[in-house]
């Protein structure tokens, strides 16, 4: 094995910090980064295991235990622009975005690797349970962890200098690892919640970067598919594809979101049928392998742990993918990520139109 000096993203959790150990057990030459993103601002930090800076502390401890440099980077500007602006411009289009393929995306891949650079190493590395192989992008060994939906948006070029430690992992084993480095982060629990919303109130969140009079959070009215009225909501921004929460009852058939119309400010409903899609349009690809054509197969997966669906593509052009689906899809929600796959290498991704 090729002695590497690697950069290696440490977040403070345990996974990164099995990453950073099982490389310096392999011999590369190892330095740990954690960056500083919107989270570590001013103020008071709700207690959670990410993004605080109790985690910039662990992921220090953790280098200072497996005997490396540890660097703070910060990105706050960075994860601003790119991360919480675009989360709060989407939900204003009528949208539901996923902000950690956009973190991974812009800020923590390229910064990283920006960073890396400077520092003259050869790559860099993340504690996702995912494979980087070859220049290609693959599912994790446990596919229960898998991440590899995250990471659609990396650029080809920055795939070919990762290494993911954890590819080949499970949890259990992970956790086995820790206890075997006697890291402080062997115990610590998981982060589930986005880093910038730790409580889950993103209407919080939107209400404090949108302008008072915002369409997103004003009422309007909520309309069934033959465009009757039904009942009125204060913000379609509180709402996605598939919601059945905070709708009007007292029906035989229980009502679901199956459309917004930001420009009506309207939220449409309709039932469980109506969820279902044929097809789907997703934009923004970005091609991990050579982009597929009209005709060719893969698999699409919607959502985080969703099942894959088989499907043929219908159109590819101008950086959009259209998709004929072998089985109806429920719930696809403009904003979402669509990946495509075949078997377990990632072949791209997109943003769902």
């Amino acid at each position: 094995m090729t002695r590497r000096k690697v950069l290696v993203a440490m977040s403070g959790g345990v996974d990164s910090s099995v990453a950073a150990a099982l490389l310096v057990e392999q011999g590369h030459e190892v330095i740990g980064a954690t960056m500083k993103l919107f989270c570590y601002g001013a103020g008071p930090v709700p207690d959670r295991p990410c993004c605080s800076l109790d985690s910039i502390a662990d992921a220090r401890a953790v280098a200072d235990r497996i005997g490396i440099p540890h660097y703070v980077l910060d990105l706050e500007d960075h994860f601003r622009r790119d991360v919480v602006a675009d989360f709060v411009t989407e939900y204003a289009r009528g949208r539901t975005p996923i902000p950690c393929v956009r973190c991974n995306s812009f800020t923590k891949f390229s910064d990283l690797l920006a960073h890396a650079d400077a520092l003259g190493c050869d790559a860099i590395a993340t504690g996702h349970y995912a494979r980087a192989e070859e220049g290609r992008l693959y599912r994790g060994a446990d596919r229960a962890k898998d991440q590899s939906y995250f990471l659609w948006g990396i650029r080809r070029d920055v795939v070919g200098r990762m290494l993911m430690p954890l590819g080949r992992l499970t949890k259990p084993e992970t956790r086995d690892a820790a206890r075997r480095f006697v890291l402080a982060t062997a115990e610590k629990a998981e982060s589930q919640e986005i880093c910038f919303v730790p409580d889950g109130d993103y209407v919080a969140v939107l209400r404090r970067h949108l302008p008072a009079d915002a369409p997103a959070l004003a009422a309007g009215p909520i309309l069934r598919t033959d465009g009757s009225l039904v009942g009125e909501h204060d913000g379609f921004a509180q709402y996605t594809i598939g919601q059945r929460r905070r709708l009007p009852g007292g029906r035989s058939r229980p009502l679901f979101v199956v459309a917004i119309r930001p420009e009506e400010r309207a939220v449409v409903v309709g039932e469980e049928r109506d969820l279902d899609s044929a097809s789907v349009t997703i934009a923004e690809v970005n091609w991990l392998d050579a982009p597929l054509l009209p005709g060719d197969r893969c698999e699409v997966q919607i959502r985080y742990r969703s099942k894959p669906i088989p499907a043929n593509v219908l159109a590819a052009e101008d950086g959009t993918v259209r998709l004929g689906l072998d089985v109806p899809a429920r719930a696809v929600a403009p904003g979402q990520s669509g990946v495509l796959y075949r078997g377990d290498q990632v072949l791209g991704g997109g943003v769902i139109a």
